[in-house]
Order: structure tokens, then sequence, then C-alpha cells
């Protein structure tokens, strides 16, 4: 692994040989198009960028992240009417919480006809004792590593994705007059800009592959989402220090935070950028 400098100072240097960078010589509130380019540049080839020592308010957080594209309203506020910023995702985790919001793996909302493509998560201040780290899984490694046999095996096939399956797991149930999204991805599909094939499915929303009798269905799941989460060979591991702003490529990465700093508590913010065109399957060459 190696730093690659680039001439408006921005300094990228990778986590892993597979995935992951961080970046320093850029302050993200005041970036120059040149040092944005460089930024677009990493976050295509890393997937995962970190950025340390950044004073960002929310209004230059919400601005760096439209760089990028429009930015997403998450579903608790446009189905399910929740009070607050709908362009901001709150992360509250405290010594009275009952869970912690993404302990589990998952790719953000990807019940959505139109998942979204990048999130920037910022925290002033993470856990006094250390804790809190958050792990990313490359997805475009996962698929890549599948036997011959299983990779043309899930080509052509599509899965369910249901937010209602990630409520359940925080024991929230909707009410008779609300609805929550619910889509169909392929199994398999393209990233927009780089071609790479991808494993989209994941334990939080993934609720069956079409077609399938449900003990085929939850056996192929069980087993996909075994492979993405068990090999640290495809996963990365952020430790938050002081103002950190994490952004990470939600087509193509899982990410899983833990909740290891009890009693003390994890504050975070979350925005998101909105995805253009549904998720593409991937043909093979």
């Amino acid at each position: 692994m190696c730093k690659v400098n680039f001439a408006n100072e921005v300094t990228v240097t990778p986590l892993t040989p597979v995935f992951g960078a961080e970046v320093e010589g850029v302050q993200l509130a005041s970036a120059t198009p040149e040092q944005l380019d460089a930024i677009k540049e990493a976050f295509w080839q890393h997937k995962v960028l970190v950025f340390r020592n950044q004073t960002l308010s929310v209004e230059q957080h919400k601005a760096f992240a439209r760089h990028f594209g429009p930015l997403h309203v998450h579903p608790r506020y446009s189905h399910l009417g929740a009070p607050g910023d709908p362009e901001l995702f709150i992360i509250d985790t405290h010594a009275d919480s009952k869970y912690s919001n993404g302990e589990a793996w998952h790719s953000d909302v990807s019940c959505e006809p139109l998942p979204p493509l990048a999130s920037l998560l910022y925290i002033e201040q993470p856990p006094p004792d250390g804790g809190g780290d958050t792990l990313f899984a490359d997805m475009c490694e996962a698929f890549d590593a599948l036997s011959k046999p299983v990779k043309e095996w899930l080509l052509g096939l599509t899965a369910e994705h249901d937010g209602r399956k990630d409520l359940a797991a925080y024991n929230v149930r909707l009410k008779p007059s609300q609805t929550y999204p619910r889509a169909r991805h392929p199994i398999v599909t393209r990233h927009p800009e780089t071609g790479q094939p991808i494993l989209f499915v994941n334990g939080s929303f993934t609720s069956r592959v079409i077609g399938l009798a449900k003990a085929e269905s939850d056996a192929m799941l069980n087993m996909l989402c075994a492979h993405i989460e068990s090999n640290p060979r495809w996963q990365c591991r952020v430790r938050w220090s002081p103002n950190t702003l994490v952004m990470w490529d939600n087509r193509c990465t899982q990410h899983h935070a833990i909740w290891d700093y009890y009693p003390h508590a994890r504050h975070a913010r979350r925005v998101t950028v909105r995805c253009t065109e549904e998720p593409k399957a991937w043909l093979q060459p």
C-alpha cells in the first residue's frame, strides 16, 4: 500500500490492499474544484474514504455531499412522517438505547427502487474510551471470490428487498395506514462507473429470492450473507476520531456499526446522496 499525492496536495493512503482509504490535505468545507476531482477519483477507486479533522456545519456537510448528486430523503421521513430535517439521518445511541442503528451488515435502504448512491457519516465526538468502529465489506470482491458455478447460478436471479424486515429488527411495526419501501433488484448488479459486478444482497433488507421456494431462498441468502460477513479479506475497519467524516459507495459496499461502548454514547449525523438510476443487472462479457 502506498500513498498517492495529487498536484492539489490531496493525499490518499489505502486502508487495505483491497479497498478503503484515508484522505488528507483537504478541508471539505472549502475544497477547491481540483480537490473535489481528486476526491471523486479516489472514491470510485477505493469505495470508502475517511476524512479526519474536519469542521463541518450541517449545511457544509450537505454542500459537500451535493457534489456527488442530489440528497436523499430517508423513508422514516417520506413514509413514516418522522420529525426533523428530512435530509439528515441522526444516529443517537446511549446507555438507555434498546438498539443501536446499523448494528447488522447492510447497505443503506436497499429496499428502495433507487437505493442511495453514497452515504456520508460525520461524528464530532466518538465514545471517550474508543469503540463504535464501523466495518465495511466490498461487494465486488465478495462476488469475485465465489466459485464459477455459483456465479453462473446467480446471474439472472432477482431478490426482493423489504424495508419491513429491517424495521422488525428494531421492533417497529407499521400501522395499517403506513407503508414502507419494497423493491426487487438483480442479485448481481453492475457498477455504473467501473462496470464491476456487485453481489447485491444483504441480511438486513433482502427477504427472498424471486422464483425459489422459501427453503431454497432462505438457504441461498444464508449462504451468501455468511460469505459476505465472515471473510476479512474483503473488509476494512474504520476507527473513529473526533471530527471525522466517512463516506462510502452504498451501491457496492456493506457496513456494520459495532456497539461496544456501553454505557457511553455515540452521536452522529448522516447525509445521503440519491441515486438517479435503478440497479442494473451485470451481464457477463
